[in-house]
Formats: structure tokens, C-alpha cells, sequence
């Protein structure tokens, strides 16, 4: 009963629960700079992680960017740029040294991960 039900699962998440994309070298890249810069010690992925930040799991769909690598890489490029500083009482993203080849590398990380049915996970959109 064990093996069955743990190769029901193992199908179960590789047909459904899996980003329908393949692992580009850019989504390498994006995910070597997401865990080099520690990014889920603020934010979820995928309701995983740090809540002090917001969920970017689906950030690219909620952006309107989902389909679009380019518009995807000046959005993210933007918001980490203009971050502003010093209002009290709102949190700060921390600035990062990221070249754009990186910037570029981590939105694909974030587009490839939005494209994983999470079957509604997290239940708010924005984590």
C-alpha cells in the first residue's frame, strides 16, 4: 500500500504540481542569484520561506509579465532599483549588486516558477 501510494504521489506532483517550462541556463543563473542573495530569508516561493516580503512565486502574473522575458526583466530591474528609503514604518528591500545579466537570470527564475501549479497555494495572491 506504501509503494503504491508513494508512486501515486510521485506522479501526481511530476504531471501536475510542476512547472511546465524547462530549466534554461538563464533559470539556473536566476536561481543560483535568488539563493546566493538569500532572498527567501524575506520573501515566499511558493508559500515557502520568510513573510516579511511579499510572495513572488506568482509575482510575474500579478505583474502582467508572465509571458513577456523581456517586459519581465525591466520590471524587476525597476522595483530593485527604486526602492525608496528612509519612510518610516515601511519595510526596505536591502540594495543588492546584481548585474543585469543576473537581473535578467533571476526574472527567468521568477517566471519559470510561475508557471507551477501550486493548486492554489498560497491562498492570498500576494502571500
Amino acid at each position: 500500500m506504501f509503494v503504491a501510494l508513494t508512486a501515486q504521489s510521485h506522479r501526481f506532483i511530476v504531471k501536475t504540481s510542476t512547472a511546465g517550462a524547462p530549466i534554461t541556463e538563464e533559470v539556473r543563473l536566476g536561481k543560483e542569484v535568488w539563493e546566493r542573495n538569500s532572498c527567501i530569508n524575506c520573501h515566499t516561493l511558493h508559500g515557502e520561506g520568510a513573510y516579511f516580503a511579499p510572495e513572488v512565486g506568482n509575482v510575474m502574473t500579478r505583474w502582467g509579465v508572465a509571458d513577456d522575458p523581456e517586459g519581465a526583466f525591466d520590471i524587476l530591474k525597476g522595483w530593485m532599483e527604486a526602492q525608496p528609503s528612509g519612510i518610516e514604518g515601511r519595510r526596505q528591500m536591502p540594495h543588492f549588486e546584481i548585474t543585469d545579466e543576473e537581473m535578467r537570470g533571476l526574472a527567468e527564475f521568477l517566471r519559470w516558477a510561475d508557471q507551477t501549479n501550486t493548486q492554489n497555494w498560497p491562498p492570498n495572491d500576494a502571500g
